[in-house]
Order: C-alpha cells, then sequence, then structure tokens
C-alpha cells in the first residue's frame, strides 16, 4: 500500500478528520454562496417566462435541486452507515449521522416547493400521486433514522439499529426516480436526463445546474460543521480533546 493511501487512511479516524473538517468548511460555504449567487440571477433574472406556466416555473430552481439532493443525501447517508455497521467504524456511522437532519430539510423543501408549484399548475396543493407519495416517504425515512438514534442511549448500538433503517430504505429512491415511468402520475417527467438533450431553454438549465451545486456545496458544508459537533461530544473523553479544550479560549 503506498504512502498516499495511508496518509489518507489515517483522516479515517475522528482525531484526525476533525481538523481536516475545519479547513474544507469555510471553501465549501464560499463555493455555496457563489453558486447560489449566480443560479438565482440566470433562474429569476435572466431565463426567459415559460409559454405555458409563466413566471411560476422559476420555483424549479429550488424546487428540483433540493429534490435532486434529498435523494442523493439519503443514498450518501445509507452508504456511510452501511460502512460503519460493517467495519464497525466511529467516523462513517457520525457522517451518516450528521448527513440525515439535511437529507430531511431537503425532502422537506422539495415538499414544500412541490406544493407551491402545484397549486397553480395542477389546482391542488396535494395529490397522493407516486412521484409525490414517495418522497414524503423518504421524508419519514429521514426523521425515522434520526428518531430511532435519538431513542437508544448507547451510540453504537443507536448507529446499528440506524443503519438497518437506512439500507432498508434504499429501496424508496429507485421509486421516486422512475414513479413518473413506472406509473400514470400527474408529476411531469424530467426535463433533464443522462442521454436525451435537455426540453428547457439553456440559460434555465444553466441556472438549474448552478443552484444544484449550491445545494451541493452547501449540503457538505452543513454535514461537516454537524460531524464536528458529533466527534467533540462522542469524543468527549478522549484525550486529544480535552487537549483541544485547553487550547481554545
Amino acid at each position: 500500500m503506498s504512502k498516499r493511501m495511508l496518509n489518507w487512511f489515517t483522516y479515517a479516524s475522528p482525531s484526525s478528520f476533525y481538523p481536516l473538517a475545519g479547513k474544507w468548511i469555510p471553501w465549501f460555504w464560499t463555493l455555496a454562496a457563489a453558486f447560489a449567487a449566480a443560479g438565482l440571477w440566470l433562474g429569476f433574472f435572466v431565463a426567459p417566462t415559460d409559454a405555458t406556466q409563466g413566471e411560476g416555473y422559476r420555483i424549479i430552481f429550488i424546487h428540483v435541486p433540493t429534490s435532486w439532493m434529498s435523494m442523493v443525501i439519503y443514498v450518501v447517508m445509507a452508504a456511510w452507515a452501511g460502512l460503519g455497521l460493517a467495519l464497525n467504524a466511529r467516523l462513517s456511522a457520525m457522517m451518516a449521522q450528521a448527513l440525515a437532519p439535511t437529507g430531511a430539510l431537503m425532502a422537506f423543501l422539495s415538499l414544500w416547493t412541490g406544493a407551491l408549484w402545484g397549486k397553480p399548475m395542477w389546482g391542488a396543493w396535494w395529490v397522493w400521486d407516486a412521484r409525490l407519495t414517495s418522497e414524503l416517504i423518504l421524508l419519514f425515512l429521514y426523521m425515522g433514522f434520526m428518531a430511532l438514534q435519538a431513542s437508544i442511549d448507547d451510540p453504537r448500538r443507536a448507529d446499528k439499529a440506524g443503519a438497518v433503517l437506512a439500507l432498508v430504505g434504499l429501496v424508496n429512491i429507485p421509486i421516486i426516480y422512475f414513479s413518473v415511468q413506472w406509473w400514470n402520475t400527474l408529476h411531469q417527467g424530467a426535463s433533464v436526463s443522462i442521454g436525451q438533450s435537455p426540453s428547457m431553454a439553456l440559460t434555465m438549465l444553466w441556472g438549474m445546474l448552478l443552484m444544484a451545486l449550491a445545494v451541493w456545496m452547501y449540503s457538505i458544508a452543513v454535514a461537516l460543521m454537524r460531524v464536528r459537533a458529533i466527534i467533540l461530544e462522542r469524543e468527549a473523553h478522549s484525550d486529544w480533546v480535552g487537549k483541544l479544550n485547553e487550547v481554545q479560549p
């Protein structure tokens, strides 16, 4: 194994990852702000008015990125949780715990902005559409993961129980993604997909992609901040945390 690989493995330790995460956080916040500013400017001031939906369609610059991110975060959370379960890795379980609240926020924003979009388009705030229902289930999975971990006093047992729930819940992700293809739903199909030309103006596409990057950078920044707090809480009795508290005023 190369020396570089060994150096990366050292960051699997909470004590090594804690300062590294602290160095990354400002960079991800900066990128999130820059991408959000550019994406919102393109989406709300440059992109043309939609021929059929009018100005109301601009909610997609929030709705679509948060919907994408709600699914991405769940897959990443389940991967970290599964890794922690398989390898008994403390940091992996902490990362899964840190990601859950942000994933729940993204699922909530997806549902709320979807309701704001659906009211003028469908005439109703909510319909039991396959895409909407499976996204609601995703929000419940996030909430269930957090509630299950909070209900168990032993962190290691809580990590194992949460990992099992997270892995089982993965079955919902392809249901969300392919629901508009598998069932006859009110929800429109994907405007952007791999292998097909986008069915929107180029400025709309760039605005959406920039907002997706902004949401991605935000999620990483918040997760790193939260995992640092979790590390300090769980490693409170470790020598390195005690030394850290002595250094900080």
